[in-house]
């Protein structure tokens, strides 16, 4: 990719140096980002070396952030500390790439980076075991109630005399 000048950069050129691979586990081609070089005053260069950036070759990669930052998972490391991509921190925003079958200048299906466990949905099953057994133990609790009936057996008896009235039949009733 070149940019040409900017800013005060002079003659930028940023390099993505990919691979295909054959993998008979897999049974097809898989390519990988192999490294990102930066050229840039047309002496310049910084290399990142990328890691987990792959894809089948008859699919693009996509991510949300390919980064050097630790707050976007690391894919891009400084090759050296020695040379100038010490110095430098590079994000590629909304990254999309598809090294080989390109056609009709389209991408084909995207191999995402988002992993399945993402910090939101390790929350969400972390909420829903707590619930859970909150839940259970609840159920527990109302399953081994008992009946308070030891108080009633001390309690006597009241008895209560039919008065002779009420054994008298009505006479209105007649």
């Amino acid at each position: 990719l070149r940019f040409g000048d900017i800013e005060d950069l002079r003659g930028l050129v940023i390099r993505l140096q990919m691979s295909n691979t054959f993998y008979e586990a897999a049974g097809q081609n898989w390519f990988t980002l192999d490294s990102v070089h930066i050229h840039y005053n047309w002496t310049q260069e910084a290399t990142f070396n990328a890691s987990e950036v792959y894809a089948p070759a008859t699919s693009s990669y996509h991510c949300q952030h390919v980064s050097s930052l630790h707050k976007y998972d690391t894919l891009l490391v400084p090759s050296s500390h020695t040379d100038t991509s010490a110095n430098w921190h590079i994000t590629f925003t909304d990254f999309q790439i598809q090294a080989f079958n390109v056609q009709s200048n389209k991408f084909a299906s995207a191999s995402d980076c988002a992993t399945f466990l993402t910090p939101a949905i390790l929350m969400g099953l972390v909420t829903s075991l707590i619930l859970l057994l909150v839940l259970a133990y609840a159920l527990h609790m109302v399953v081994h109630l008992k009946h308070i009936d030891r108080y009633e057996e001390h309690k006597a008896t009241v008895y209560f005399p039919r008065s002779p009235e009420a054994e008298l039949p009505d006479k209105n009733s007649l």
